[in-house]
């Protein structure tokens, strides 16, 4: 049964969605007793105990942990109660014996002894500070008990009168920190990086399936389905056997969204769950135009109802080509399909090869060779290797020495894979302040290809740090401009760059821009990725891979250059492995040792 939110103090009439095969009935629920929580409500609880725990000494693991539990329990397409009842606490990842019992406990008296013991220890508002990036539990308890800061408002007073200074250990610069991780909060509250979206998700489709509710389908919609790099709510539609009463939209809990809808339905069904509101608005001022009029039942003309099963059936009726969910953002895609020149999106299938990928020759888990074969085992023609360069010493950046034997171990493998596979010889060399390579040119000369990518020195004036890139890219062996801004998502912004002319340096150099497809940085913002295209660049979609699973985190760059509007013909390694080879040789034939 999916039920919307529920309340404490009334009788009130639920839509119940029958099994397949049974009548669709409404049935009165009881009013619960005050002390049995719902899902949102424990999960609330839950991510405290684990805040709570995190500013213990002990295992750091428990407390994410509990963190990872809260979150999923948000998932939970059924009421907490029914899962507690048919014994499936177990079948949400992350919930062992342990944090079942923590769940149930608080579910039924809506509070835990542990808790209780650990809500002495600090006041609630400081748990707050936890919340803010980059922020460790171990400064949090220092900013308190030296400090008495016990609220964000407390936190941002003290570090805008220059208190942190006053402390050993806090300085401007993690003052600095605090205000950028404070704006990051504000902007980013209640949002979660795209990949954890998916895993959300499909622990709810999960759920869904397996309740006996007579699924027939189910699609993401909403922020995910358009590829939004951060994602708010969760949304879900669920086409089902037997539904009275048409569409109907449920709260599964605070962060989940539940469309019902049938099969004759479905298409706008799910045109409306993935929105944006203002895509949705325009197709409604153009069905007005053309007499027409878009409601949740779909379209209709003179008082009769045109197909909808389909997303497709609907464009089509008001003159348009389907438009890809990640383009429906209410800018200019509605104009671009009436004219016939919306771009034919990359896709994952396009992808031919993997370049930007770690190995455990400096901070990857993985070996070369496994990487590679994790790579082929794909389907992939090539992998470029991209290990740290020198200057990189905190992530195990390569000698001269080790990249030798790592070129000696590639020649070894290329031998073994003959024509069926290739792997190419790469570094993700660090570029310097002065805009310089860390490597002189005859070892740049060794390289198939370079990545060139910024890794400090973040805090440079926009106008130095744009010049240091410039300098970048045009050094010759400089084949892609890895993460072009630096910024990690929900944890530190970008350093401040002139990104038009950067672009227009790339496309003038002829050098690769990285959508970094790492869920964390999804750097260059697909915001950008149209201008890049108009001025003529290049895009390489790379995963940024730290371990043969990773590999996959592709799709996210994939999914990134989708919502940016680019074409097959864009992307870098969407080239045959022989095209890679050719535009490899064609770049060299231009470097000269000693050109720089």
């Amino acid at each position: 049964m999916i039920r919307t939110s529920e309340s404490d103090h009334q009788h009130r009439r639920t839509r119940t969605v029958a099994p397949a095969g049974a009548q669709s009935v409404d049935v009165a629920t009881k009013p619960q007793a005050m002390t049995s929580l719902d899902a949102s409500a424990v999960s609330r609880l839950l991510r405290e105990f684990g805040q709570r725990t995190a500013l213990r000494p002990g295992n750091p693991y428990r407390a994410k942990a509990y963190a990872r539990a809260a979150d999923n329990l948000l998932a939970l397409s059924l009421p907490l109660e029914e899962v507690i009842a048919q014994d499936r606490l177990h079948d949400i990842p992350g919930v062992g014996d342990a944090i079942a019992g923590i769940i149930e406990r608080l579910h039924r008296t809506g509070t835990h002894p542990a808790l209780e013991s650990m809500r002495k220890e600090v006041p609630q508002g400081v748990l707050e500070l936890l919340t803010i990036p980059g922020l460790r539990p171990d400064k949090v308890l220092k900013l308190h008990k030296e400090l008495g800061v016990s609220s964000l408002v407390e936190l941002e007073d003290a570090v805008r009168a220059g208190r942190l200074r006053k402390i050993k250990g806090l300085g401007a610069a993690f003052e600095t920190k605090i205000l950028q991780g404070l704006e990051i909060r504000r902007k980013a509250e209640g949002q979660r990086h795209l990949h954890r979206a998916a895993e959300l998700l499909k622990t709810a489709e999960r759920h869904l399936k397996g309740a006996g509710l007579g699924v027939v389908r189910v699609t993401p919609a909403g922020e995910f389905r358009r590829g939004c790099e951060l994602v708010r709510g969760l949304s879900l539609v669920v086409e089902v056997k037997i539904l009275t009463d048409g569409p109907q939209t449920l709260a599964a809990s605070d962060q989940l969204t539940v469309h019902l809808t049938d099969a004759r339905r479905y298409g706008i069904t799910l045109l409306l769950a993935t929105g944006s509101q203002t895509h949705v608005e325009l197709l409604r001022r153009l069905a007005a135009e053309k007499s027409m009029a878009l409601s949740n039942d779909g379209l209709r003309r003179r008082g009769k109802s045109l197909p909808a099963a389909t997303e497709e059936q609907i464009y089509a009726a008001l003159g348009l080509p389907f438009i890809p969910p990640e383009l429906r953002e209410g800018t200019n895609e509605i104009a671009r399909a009436l004219a016939g020149t919306l771009p034919a999106l990359v896709t994952d299938e396009d992808i031919r090869g993997i370049l930007h990928a770690h190995t455990d020759r400096s901070d990857g888990a993985d070996t070369l060779e496994a990487m590679a074969e994790a790579t082929r085992s794909r389907g992939y023609e090539y992998f470029g290797v991209a290990d740290h360069s020198k200057s990189a010493h905190y992530a195990g950046g390569l000698t001269v020495d080790e990249i030798n034997e790592q070129h000696a171990e590639i020649d070894r493998l290329n031998a073994k894979y003959g024509d069926r596979f290739l792997i190419f010889k790469g570094i993700e060399s660090d570029i310097l302040p002065d805009g310089s390579l860390d490597y002189p040119d005859n070892v740049l000369a060794t390289f198939d290809f370079v990545v060139a990518s910024v890794h400090g020195r973040f805090n440079l004036d926009r106008k130095s740090q744009t010049e240091r890139i410039l300098s970048a890219v045009a050094n010759p062996y400089t084949t892609i401009l890895g993460h072009m801004t630096g910024r990690q998502l929900l944890r530190r912004p970008g350093y401040e760059i002139d990104l038009e002319k950067v672009l227009a340096a790339c496309a003038r150099h002829g050098v690769a821009v990285e959508i970094n497809a790492n869920p964390w940085r999804l750097d260059l913002d697909w915001r950008w990725h149209e201008k890049a295209i108009a001025l003529g660049c290049l895009m390489s979609i790379n995963p940024d891979a730290h371990s043969t699973s990773e590999i996959n985190l592709t799709h996210w760059g994939v999914e990134m250059a989708r919502k940016g509007g680019v074409p097959r013909q864009k992307v870098l390694n969407s080239l045959s492995l022989s095209a890679f080879r050719k535009h490899l040789k064609s770049r060299r034939t231009f470097v000269r040792p000693g050109s720089v």
